[in-house]
């Protein structure tokens, strides 16, 4: 379950041209920015998955991918 959420993820960032933060959003309602970390939930809120986007050149990086509860902690 959550290796085919994490390729869904992977496929929509790929195909959008996010420009800021609220064109994020759109795709992805349940993403937080905390800090200059945006945090998504994947796979049902199973899985977070914490990125760094910079989007003026169109790059996320990912910083972790953690169970809800090691996110938790």
């Amino acid at each position: 379950m959550a290796r085919s959420s994490l390729d869904r993820w992977v496929r929509l960032v790929e195909e959008n041209d996010f420009k800021t933060f609220s064109d994020l959003r759109k795709t992805f309602p349940h993403a937080d920015q905390v800090g200059p970390k945006t945090v998504f939930n994947v796979g049902g809120n199973k899985v977070r998955t914490i990125t760094v986007i910079q989007y003026d050149v169109k790059l996320v990086i990912v910083e972790a991918v953690l169970t809800h509860a090691e996110y938790d902690k």
